[in-house]
């Protein structure tokens, strides 16, 4: 199995593409011995990885028939939603956390990182996404209810789409506002386009449609919360694709 990416599904007949960026905690044994010095408790923190967001890909690319891409490494090690020059790659500090492992990540190991883990999943990713013409990518993630010294988030979910391509999002956008109980984020908690992450490098540079969910981590924690999110937002995800006639 490789170091960066499992892939499932990958025969799967739906043009659907389900990736998950931020699928897990884990620190490769070659990266500081497998620690980065962080306490436990912060390594179960959405700073390391998406909470639930794996399980509620899972789940959502077995609904859809589709394949799913999903990472095998800690955001902390290198973030793969970054591009490679981005200066956030590796991360030193991160909502109030000093990150031992990384503080003397210089150039050589943040290239030793991008080489093992952040180029065989954008490569393993473009693959997938290019396997055929009409295939169409929805990104999962989760945030955290409140960040440290922040306001609470509101939002069960929220879909983030780029001002370059909205074909999808705002058919998805209306079919949750349409659901009664939901308070549904436009791109919340975080800006809808970043030069150079996942959807950038392989949705909007060659026209494939996307959307990119966040679910707040605290209704997908389990695996019943996760299976239920799936069952609601999986038939969305293909109403909203047949909404958008794309």
């Amino acid at each position: 199995m490789p170091d960066a990416y499992i892939v499932s599904g990958a025969d799967r007949p739906s043009r659907w593409l389900v990736t998950c960026d931020h699928a897990t905690n884990i620190v490769p044994d070659w990266v500081e011995g497998g620690d980065l010095g962080l306490p436990p408790q912060d390594m179960e923190r959405h700073i390391a990885y998406d909470v639930g967001a794996a399980g509620l890909s899972r789940a959502m690319a077995d609904l859809l028939d589709a394949p799913l891409i999903e990472t095998r490494f800690s955001r902390l090690v290198i973030d793969p939603n970054r591009g490679a020059e981005d200066p956030t790659l590796v991360m030193k500090i991160y909502d109030g956390s000093i990150v031992p492992g990384n503080r003397h990540a210089g150039p050589e190991e943040r290239a030793r990182r991008l080489e093992r883990l952040h180029r065989p999943y954008h490569d393993a990713y473009e693959a997938l996404a290019a396997a055929r013409p009409d295939r169409a990518i929805c990104a999962v993630h989760s945030f955290t209810p409140q960040l440290r010294g922040r306001p609470p988030r509101p939002w069960q979910v929220a879909v983030l789409h780029s001002h370059r391509d909205s074909r999808l999002a705002l058919p998805l956008l209306a079919r949750l506002r349409a659901e009664p109980d939901l308070t549904v984020g436009d791109n919340e908690p975080y800006t809808g386009h970043l030069d150079g992450d996942s959807i950038d490098s392989h949705a909007l540079r060659s026209g494939r449609p996307n959307v990119l969910l966040e679910v707040r981590n605290d209704l997908i924690e389990t695996e019943a919360g996760q299976r239920a999110w799936a069952a609601r937002l999986a038939p969305v995800l293909e109403g909203a694709l047949a909404d958008a006639g794309i």
